[in-house]
């Protein structure tokens, strides 16, 4: 038994067992990602107590993602043109600032709502150009080979991260205020910084730069990648749609508790937990299997609408844990086999360009996204906008599928 165990573990770490390299990145990321949710819960918390203004909380999520939105598309071309490991360091670094600056302003305190906004615009534009360096650079320390299984790890270490950072942000706030908690995220930064630093750089597989691309046109070259190369575009915007218009559980999950199940937050707390633990399984799961596919990426996506169509209607606690952990498990497949994908099919010259479209896709119609769920309850409550949901990222699903059916016959008869 003890040699299975070792065998299924060995498969599932793989890129941690056999790259130093990521070896120590995910050590840094490990710590850096729990510490970027207890700031997240002690910034929201803070904003509420300066404006005891549920608007207020939301604009600051917005103030988050706005950069993500409005630069996503263009960093790709800087991580093509320099060193990727110099420049997911300085925006760690830049974050790590923000975050400290942030901690010094409340505990003196000194703090203002706007100032708070301002800091997390600063947080956001590190995190539109970190976040995509931080996946090209995944690339280089594994290699094509290892590259589906240390995404899936990547994606493991963000969803634990999503369960525990919370918890931890909550208990710090409560104990030692909202001050400590942004010095806790400041010092995680360091952890990270230091695996940056720490990387061999020998052994990175290092791509070609394409020191020629403009900041506009070589946004052009990505936009006209993910056009021509079909297996890239549907994960592109496959992708974009599922997580401007289906992964709004930031926004459905209190109403779910509050509204549909009419309890509290030690409930809201349970099934954010539940969705989370389902996608731990399926991020875990995705590693030990360690390749990537398109077809994996489908069913993923119509798995996922398929529990949001049966979430609607309920109203049993119990039913609802249970598919929401089988939603977060196809979450992972559909969001982490895009990652994937999107990488491996680009050309070398593309690599951190891809990097930035996953990160753009996923993130940059947030902003839209959130308003357009809340919207959704405000004509129908949860049971229309999950229906709304399953319903788009089932369609979303079976027109991929229907793209990749029509690419394969014309290439059989070309």
């Amino acid at each position: 038994m003890s040699s299975l165990l070792a065998h299924v573990g060995g498969r599932t770490f793989a890129s941690v067992r056999k790259h130093r390299n990521y070896r120590l990145y995910f050590a840094g990321q490990a710590v850096s990602f729990t510490g970027t949710w207890v700031q997240q819960i002690a910034a929201s918390w803070l904003v509420l107590q300066l404006t005891r203004s549920p608007l207020a909380v939301g604009a600051l999520a917005l103030a988050q993602l706005l950069p993500v939105t409005a630069l996503g598309l263009f960093v790709g071309t800087l991580i093509d043109r320099f060193e990727v490991r110099r420049i997911a360091l300085r925006a760690e670094a830049g974050q790590l600032v923000v975050a400290a600056a942030l901690a010094l302003l409340t505990l003196a305190g000194w703090i203002e709502v706007w100032e708070v906004y301002v800091l997390a615009v600063l947080q956001g534009t590190g995190q539109a150009v970190g976040g995509p360096a931080r996946h090209a650079l995944v690339f280089q320390m594994v290699g094509r080979e290892d590259l589906p299984n240390a995404v899936a790890l990547n994606s493991s270490l963000g969803t634990t991260a999503r369960v525990v950072g919370p918890a931890i942000g909550g208990a710090v706030v409560a104990l030692a205020g909202a001050g400590v908690a942004f010095a806790v995220n400041a010092a995680s930064y360091l952890a990270e910084v230091a695996a940056l630093l720490a990387i061999d750089r020998a052994e990175l597989h290092v791509v070609p730069r394409d020191a020629e691309a403009g900041v506009v046109s070589g946004a052009a070259d990505a936009l006209r990648y993910v056009l021509r190369s079909t297996r890239a575009g549907v994960a592109f915007f496959g992708v974009l749609v599922l997580s401007t218009f289906t992964f709004n559980f930031n926004v459905l999950l209190p109403l779910v508790a509050g509204d549909t199940l009419r309890a509290g937050p030690r409930t809201f707390g349970l099934i954010a937990a539940i969705f989370g633990a389902g996608a731990l399984c399926g991020a875990l799961a995705l590693a030990r299997r360690g390749r990537a596919s398109l077809r994996s990426l489908l069913l993923g996506a119509l798995g996922y609408g398929a529990f949001e169509l049966l979430l609607a209607p309920q109203r049993s606690l119990a039913v609802v844990c249970a598919l929401l952990f089988g939603a977060g498990f196809c979450y992972i497949q559909w969001g982490s086999n895009a990652l994937t994908a999107i990488q491996l099919e680009a050309p070398e010259r593309l690599r951190g360009r891809a990097a930035s479209l996953y990160f753009f896709a996923f993130l940059g119609g947030a902003p839209l996204g959130g308003l357009f769920a809340g919207w959704l309850v405000s004509l129908g409550g949860t049971r229309l906008a999950f229906l709304v949901a399953g319903t788009v990222a089932v369609t979303t699903a079976l027109a991929g599928a229907a793209r990749l059916t029509l690419t394969r016959r014309s290439a059989a008869t070309a």
